[in-house]
């Protein structure tokens, strides 16, 4: 099952928009499309990686200018951390790419493949919260 799993996330990163950003970079465009403002601190604490870490990630997206950093409002000390127009633009249409390879793949299943999927992603979700 493991072996299986690794393989399908293997193939759906290769079905990525832009190749050259590591899977760190895009889950941080991930979590910023989701939660819209992060501290660096919060983002590595999401991703779960040391804070010197999330500095050379964010520093590598931000010249890329995917993200942009800012001082937050009511702690200078901080930083706030957003994704730009263009890190949306490329979260969507890694996003649309990648499901529209795993919708044909589906395509290709039986009702009954894609109703005992259902169920396992079910399974794999309870799993994954563990």
């Amino acid at each position: 099952m493991r072996i299986s799993i690794t393989r399908l996330a293997r193939r759906l990163r290769a079905q990525r928009a832009d190749s050259s950003l590591s899977g760190t970079q895009m889950a941080v465009l991930a979590a910023l499309a989701k939660h819209h403002a992060m501290s660096p601190r919060e983002l590595a604490d999401h991703e779960k990686v040391q804070p010197p870490s999330m500095t050379r990630v964010l520093a590598a997206l931000e010249e890329k200018g995917l993200v942009s950093r800012s001082q937050h409002p009511t702690d200078r000390r901080q930083q706030i951390v957003t994704l730009t127009d263009e890190g949306q633009e490329l979260l969507k249409q890694d996003r649309k790419r990648r499901e529209a390879w795993l919708a044909q793949r589906l395509k290709e299943l039986t009702p009954e493949e894609r109703a005992t999927l259902r169920q396992a992603v079910k399974i794999l979700e309870r799993l994954s919260q563990a």
